[in-house]
């Protein structure tokens, strides 16, 4: 997600700068010998001090200023993930279905994830691809069947994402409140958002799976640091987690589900609880946390988030609207509602390789589905919060 991307452009932005400096070095090098002319040519062999051209650098491919649909006729898409070409992979939630989309291409089907039990809220949702992808080609899908939610890990060889291994089971399930958000950390570790199964109270029993942000490794295992050994639970006290997301300084971002009064948006911290069902919104007191903002559920219902360097993006469902949170160190500012209404229902939001935001709608389930819809659109910052500079 945003940190992944971050640290992927970090890294080539890193590669680049080696290959410039290692480029400059060969060409004003004084160590390599003078040339000779060859006696069998009349032509004697370049000079080492004869200027060079240096080799073009490609031009980037310009972003467009203006809304992208990229895909439209999806059945709920949920989660979306990028592979390190820049390919994206998206989930429907109804269909159990992967799907490869490249901007400007029709969306490949990659595979139909196995044992999926689509039923209201529950089904496929969440993805994450391994921040090894290109040495192990893993890839992660969050899913409910009618026994549990688990998490599997898949095999992508190039052409096709193959079920491996589910890594993670007995997540309580039912077909409302599954959670379902998965996402890397930048620790390198898989983090599994679960929700509460319609039982309140397994988020305050600490060993339940449900209603807690859940912190293992790639076999599925407790990771190593965890705030009881053992236990692959990082925070508890949690209602329904749908998004989660870092700043580039590694704090993490969580959105949730309220019941009634209040939806929240989370900083979370290890072993801390965040009060639900014995407190909604702040004011739990010293044993719980407190979020850093709260909506009411018609301006939010929050899902899916993504991070960036001065803000936290949240896809809202029944707010119908894209909420910016100002972020600045660690510190969150007064939302700003975007996009009040002109997508509908958003499930979704990643920030794509190229920079901009990718928006997966969410109106064929509920609301009122335009004909193209559900849609993934990709808009710029700029675009969403100022319809005069889309162009």
């Amino acid at each position: 997600m945003a940190a992944r991307h971050r640290r992927r452009t970090a890294q080539l932005l890193t590669a680049a700068v080696l290959l410039g400096a290692c480029a400059a070095g060969d060409e004003t090098s004084t160590t390599v010998p003078s040339p000779t002319t060859s006696p069998h040519t009349a032509e004697p062999t370049p000079s080492p001090e004869a200027p060079t051209t240096p080799a073009a650098t490609p031009a980037p491919t310009p972003v467009p200023a203006e809304p992208e649909v990229l895909a439209e006729g999806l059945a709920v898409p949920w989660a979306v993930d990028f592979l390190p070409d820049g390919t994206a992979l998206v989930t429907e939630r109804n269909t159990a279905r992967v799907l490869a989309l490249d901007p400007g291409e029709e969306p490949v089907e990659l595979v139909t994830v196995p044992g999926v039990d689509a039923v209201n809220e529950a089904g496929l949702l969440g993805l994450a691809v391994s921040p090894d992808f290109a040495e192990n080609g893993f890839v992660f899908v969050y899913f409910t069947t009618p026994e549990d939610n688990r998490v599997m890990r898949m095999v992508h060889d190039g052409e096709e994402l193959r079920p491996d291994v589910v890594v993670l089971d007995g997540i309580p399930r039912e077909t409302h409140h599954s959670g379902g958000r998965i996402a890397f950390g930048p620790d390198g570790y898989l983090y599994v958002a679960t929700g509460d199964a319609a039982e309140p109270s397994i988020s305050q029993d600490p060993g339940s799976l449900g209603g807690k942000i859940l912190r293992v490794d790639e076999d599925g295992e407790p990771a190593p640091g965890n705030p009881t050994e053992g236990s692959a639970v990082w925070s508890l006290g949690h209602r329904n987690v749908q998004g989660l997301d870092w700043d580039e300084h590694g704090t993490m971002f969580a959105s949730e589900f309220g019941q009634d009064s209040w939806d929240e948006l989370n900083r979370i911290e290890p072993g801390a609880n965040y009060g639900w069902p014995q407190v909604e919104g702040p004011g739990g007191g010293e044993q719980f946390t407190d979020p850093l903002h709260t909506w009411r559920p018609a301006e939010a219902s929050p899902s899916g988030i993504a991070v960036t360097q001065d803000a936290i993006y949240v896809a809202a469902l029944r707010g119908q609207s894209l909420w910016r949170v100002p972020l600045d160190d660690g510190e969150v500012g007064e939302p700003e509602r975007l996009l009040d209404g002109v997508y509908g229902r958003l499930r979704d939001v990643a920030v794509a390789p190229d920079g901009r935001l990718w928006l997966l709608t969410s109106n064929v389930f509920r609301g009122e589905p335009a004909p193209e819809d559900d849609r993934v659109v990709a808009i710029t910052e700029q675009c969403a919060r100022d319809r005069d500079a889309c162009g």
